[in-house]
């Protein structure tokens, strides 16, 4: 039987597991064992992250918006005004309230007061 040279196949493979270590340092951009389980682990990483990256944008919206709310009293928070959103039907989410937050908060606090009456302010048990 004759012999078949296999390494253009294996090579074109390691080539391209190469082209994605390209930026790893030592070991891990020379080494074909080590670039495979490393591509495995900063892929790993990168979808872990891509979720939490969400996670951690929303909190921080939520923190900025819950600081200008408390601006307006010490009662009045966060949670007390989403649900007010929701029960007055605005829909707006917590991105674009945080914009408004850190761009106007005078608008912000304008839509508070428009969700807010007095009447309400005082019936609601939350409050006290």
């Amino acid at each position: 039987m004759t012999r078949v040279k296999r390494g253009y196949i294996a090579r074109r493979r390691r080539k391209k597991i190469r082209l994605f270590a390209s930026s790893f340092r030592g070991a891990h951009s020379r080494l074909t064992r080590t670039i495979v389980q490393q591509k495995i682990r900063a892929l790993v990483s990168a979808h872990r992250d891509r979720n939490r990256q969400k996670r951690d944008f929303r909190r921080l919206w939520i923190t900025r918006i819950n600081a200008v709310i408390r601006e307006r009293g010490i009662y009045y928070k966060y949670s007390i005004f989403i649900n007010d959103l929701y029960k007055r039907k605005l829909l707006l989410n917590r991105k674009i309230l945080a914009q408004i937050a850190i761009l106007n908060r005078k608008c912000l606090h304008m839509i508070s007061n428009e969700i807010i009456k007095k009447e309400d302010w005082k019936e609601s048990p939350e409050m006290i």
